[in-house]
C-alpha cells in the first residue's frame, strides 16, 4: 500500500482548505463512514460540517469543555452550536481524557500524573496528533463512533485545522487498543 502525506511548512489554520480536500478525498476513496473534527470557537466545526452536509459519513465536531478557558463559560458561541447541528452534524462538549483532572492535581502537587504523561508523549507528534487521539476516545466514550471503527480525525494547532489522521477508534478506558493507522497531513515541526 503506498500513500500520500502532506506536511505542512507551518501549523495553524492557514492549512484548514487543505485538511478538508484531503479528508474529502480520503473519505471518498476509502468509504471511512465516520470524521471527527475538533474546534474550540465552531469556526472550523462549521466549515466541514457544512462541506459534509448530506454525506453519508457522520461527522462530531468536538469542542472545549465548559471552564476550560474561563469559569462557567465555554468559547464555542450558542449561534455555531445550532450551525453545526442544522448541518446534520453531532456536537460532543465534555471532558479532554488526558487534561482535567490531571492538570488540577498537578496544580495543587507540582508533580505528572499518567494522562499527563500520555499527553506530553503524544506531543511528540504535534499537537493536532495529540488533540486526534484524545477526541476519538472522548467521542468513543460518548458512543458518537463506535470501538474499532476507523475514523478520519482532523485537529489542529491553536485554530483551524492543520493534521488528518485515520485512527482505528478506542474508548478512553482501552485506550492501549487506539491505533493510529495513517497520518494523512500534519505540521513538520
Amino acid at each position: 500500500m503506498e500513500r500520500q502525506i502532506l506536511y505542512f511548512e507551518t501549523a495553524g489554520r492557514i492549512n484548514t482548505a487543505a485538511c478538508l480536500q484531503i479528508a474529502k478525498r480520503a473519505i471518498e476513496q476509502y468509504g471511512y463512514r465516520y470524521m471527527i473534527v475538533a474546534s474550540t470557537t465552531g469556526e472550523t466545526g462549521i466549515v466541514f460540517s457544512e462541506a459534509f452536509k448530506g454525506v453519508d459519513t457522520s461527522v462530531v465536531v468536538v469542542t472545549h469543555s465548559y471552564g476550560f478557558k474561563e469559569t462557567n463559560s465555554i468559547e464555542i458561541s450558542a449561534q455555531a452550536m445550532e450551525r453545526i447541528r442544522q448541518n446534520g452534524a453531532a456536537l460532543y462538549t465534555g471532558t479532554m481524557v488526558t487534561h482535567s483532572l490531571d492538570t488540577a492535581l498537578s496544580a495543587k502537587n507540582g508533580g505528572m500524573y499518567p494522562s499527563m504523561i500520555v499527553a506530553q508523549a503524544l506531543r511528540r507528534f504535534g499537537e493536532g496528533p495529540k488533540v486526534c487521539c484524545e477526541m476519538v476516545m472522548m467521542a468513543a466514550d460518548a458512543g458518537l463512533v463506535p470501538e474499532g471503527s476507523e475514523v478520519v480525525v482532523v485537529a489542529g494547532t491553536g485554530r483551524g485545522a492543520d493534521t488528518v489522521l485515520v485512527i482505528r477508534a478506542a474508548v478512553s478506558k482501552r485506550f492501549l487498543d487506539l491505533k493510529v493507522l495513517e497520518i494523512l497531513a500534519k505540521p513538520r515541526g
